[in-house]
């Protein structure tokens, strides 16, 4: 089996952090990812669409595309993640990284949250149950985004892991959408705005602020 794919949005110059995306998926199937996948196509939309806000930050956004397209139990999908961190750092070095994750992916970030490069996690519409630990979120911040129409995933699941993930986060919110589904077509902006927003907000603490010119004598 081939790697994971990666498409890269890097700020001009040196990178002072990383926003990595983690798309959707299914909860199982073998199927191989291609460009044709819903779920990549729109983490995709969401990458294009806050790669410039990120761009002045001095942020590079990177969209990872599995191998599969199923959770599939996780394994796999969380080595695909931690093949991306591995490849973050082999370009940029030890920049902080923001897992940006929109349903599975939610999921799949918050099991390598505890890799040493990752400051934060920040979930669109998540999938996460009793069944996903918190470990992985020590020390580091999480920040959620769910629609009361959602009806793919759960508010009152993502509600209950947020809470959950206080004992040992940082700092941990949710941020109620209202009247939006799952797969932020309706309100695209407003998803958008809110993920960019909420993963600098996470950034902002850990990236070091650029050197200044020396004066002139």
């Amino acid at each position: 089996m081939t790697d994971p794919h990666l498409t890269t949005y890097d700020a001009h110059g040196r990178a002072r952090a990383m926003i990595l995306v983690l798309h959707g998926g299914k909860p199982r199937s073998a199927q191989t990812i291609d460009r044709r996948s819903a779920s990549w196509r729109r983490a995709l939309w969401l990458q294009r669409e806050i790669a410039d806000r990120a761009h002045e930050a001095g942020t590079g956004v990177w969209l990872v595309r599995y191998r599969q397209r199923g959770w599939n139990g996780g394994v796999d999908r969380a080595a695909d993640a931690r093949w991306a961190l591995d490849a973050v750092r082999d370009a940029h070095g030890e920049v902080p990284v923001v897992l940006l994750g929109h349903s599975m992916g939610a999921r799949v970030a918050v099991h390598v949250a505890d890799d040493p490069s990752v400051v934060g996690v920040v979930g669109l519409a998540p999938w996460w149950s009793a069944e996903d630990p918190v470990d992985a979120l020590a020390g580091r911040t999480l920040r959620a985004a769910h629609g009361r129409r959602d009806r793919i995933t759960s508010f009152r699941e993502t509600a209950r892991y947020v809470e959950r993930a206080r004992s040992v986060a940082d700092t941990a919110n949710l941020h109620d959408m209202g009247a939006l589904g799952h797969y932020m077509l309706t309100g695209s902006r407003r998803w958008h705005d809110w993920a960019v927003g909420a993963s600098l907000e996470v950034l902002s603490s850990h990236v070091p602020s650029p050197e200044l010119p020396s004066p002139e004598r």
